[in-house]
């Protein structure tokens, strides 16, 4: 049976990475109403960010009614998920699309692990946590549609990238 500290290490990450998510997409639609005009990949991200709201708003209800200290570093993290989508879009279509197929491929063997872990006892949770993977799946599938890609120097983005989010995961479930 997973300890009620798990749990909370479960959800105030999950609270991290959906609202990095989101940060990430404003970062992005930032660049898109600045500085590279592709109102295509705008609205693409924007139906994205859709879906990471709800995740984020699903977290925050659940750290309010758990009573859960969220991590205390969402302030960095905004900065560097908004510097992240900003950065990445500058870059290209195939980098900002790069950037989400990364990010989603990091969270996707996380929530599998937190599914793997959860028991009867949080039905509710995982049920979400499962409807929230195949969310991410869905994002990770619509980048490489839209032209993802980790051939040549973009391989390096794809580490840089990763590492940062396993680490972000990491930290922010302890503090």
């Amino acid at each position: 049976m997973i300890t009620k500290n798990r749990i909370e290490e479960f959800i105030r990450v999950d609270h991290a990475g959906e609202r990095g998510a989101v940060k990430i997409y404003e970062g992005q639609l930032l660049a898109l109403s600045t500085l590279v005009k592709d109102e295509e990949l705008k609205k693409t991200i924007e139906e994205m960010k859709v879906h990471e709201k709800e995740h984020c708003e699903f977290f925050e209800k659940e750290i309010q009614k758990r009573n859960i200290s969220p991590t205390k570093l969402l302030p960095l993290w905004d900065l560097l998920g908004i510097g992240l989508g900003f950065g990445s879009t500058l870059l290209g279509k195939k980098a900002a699309m790069l950037c989400t197929a990364s990010v989603e491929e990091v969270i996707d063997k996380h929530y599998q692990d937190q599914i793997d872990q959860l028991g009867s006892n949080e039905k509710e949770l995982k049920k979400k946590i499962i409807k929230f993977r195949q969310d991410e799946l869905d994002h990770k599938d619509i980048a490489y549609d839209k032209g993802a890609t980790k051939k040549g120097l973009y391989s390096i983005l794809d580490k840089v990238i990763k590492t940062g989010s396993k680490i972000a995961i990491n930290i922010s479930e302890k503090i």
